[in-house]
């Protein structure tokens, strides 16, 4: 039975799995494009270094920003902080938790402050620390953002971003801003900041080129430690992704499609080796 969409306004109850699997721990997901785009896959490496069955919440989509909410097309979204997520986590039961929190920025395309951007972030580092979770944060990808030229920028700005009308070197200034921000924040809040090299992205400058999303989130992932393990997969590169398919892909929680308002039972996606995925 597929999880139920209810067009009211009011939230429905949490969907109980079909599967009986208890998670061994609880994965934290937290981006935009890149990461809606590799969900499976982050899903998989992740449970390569922990093992599984996982709880996974995960606040991602198309142009997601952390503060302002978002219309791709004819679907709308709120920001990361205004998710259901939230109240999830600090409601459910305690796990060993791993947050990612990636594709920082968007918000800047949507003309928000850099301080307003970085106290958005900071607050999620904050409740994810609350739950003792183990975090990794990308930084944005500056040296491919700054190699952007004129013409390229503008293209793809007008492409993803078609109400922005910040300059280039208005953004570039944004992004530098909110770049050396989260590297600030890293030393004061104690977590694993990442560098994104710009090897790793396509010819907009903030996408990761499709042939090496494996690489690049396995580069990103072993920046958590694996503990009892040596800094080793907990299950080893030899685990199946077999139970890594999609016995049921998520439904947002909430969303909006051409204005109205949709609610969905969570967790409403499940994986066949029982991880249930919360998506909001």
């Amino acid at each position: 039975m597929p999880p139920r969409l209810n067009e009211s306004t009011e939230p429905t109850p949490l969907m109980a799995s079909p599967l009986s699997t208890k998670s061994a721990n609880r994965i934290i997901l937290l981006g935009a494009s890149n990461l809606t785009l590799s969900l499976r896959l982050v899903t998989h490496l992740m449970q390569q270094r922990f093992s599984g069955p996982s709880e996974i919440l995960a606040a991602v989509g198309h142009g997601r920003a952390y503060g302002s909410a978002n219309q791709v097309l004819l679907r709308g979204l709120p920001g990361i902080n205004a998710s259901g997520l939230w109240p999830q986590l600090n409601s459910a039961e305690v796990h060993p938790t791993y947050a990612l929190l990636t594709d920082i920025g968007n918000d800047i395309l949507y003309e928000s402050a850099p301080e307003q951007i970085l106290r958005q972030v900071e607050w999620c580092v904050e409740q994810l620390q609350k739950q003792s979770a183990q975090i990794i944060v990308t930084n944005l990808p500056m040296a491919s953002i700054e190699d952007l030229s004129e013409r390229r920028y503008t293209f793809y700005r007008n492409i993803f971003y078609p109400f922005c009308r910040l300059s280039r070197s208005e953004t570039v200034s944004r992004v530098r801003v909110v770049y050396q921000g989260l590297i600030d924040m890293a030393s004061r809040r104690n977590f694993t900041l990442y560098e994104q090299e710009p090897v790793w992205f396509g010819p907009d400058g903030i996408h990761v080129h499709y042939w090496k999303r494996r690489a690049f989130y396995r580069d990103v992932l072993k920046q958590f430690a694996v503990p009892g393990s040596n800094n080793k997969s907990a299950s080893g590169e030899s685990r199946k992704e077999s139970g890594l398919t999609w016995q049921r892909r998520p439904e947002f929680a909430y969303k909006t499609l051409l204005g109205r308002k949709i609610h969905c039972q969570q967790p409403s996606g499940w994986l066949a080796d029982g991880s249930s995925v919360f998506k909001y």
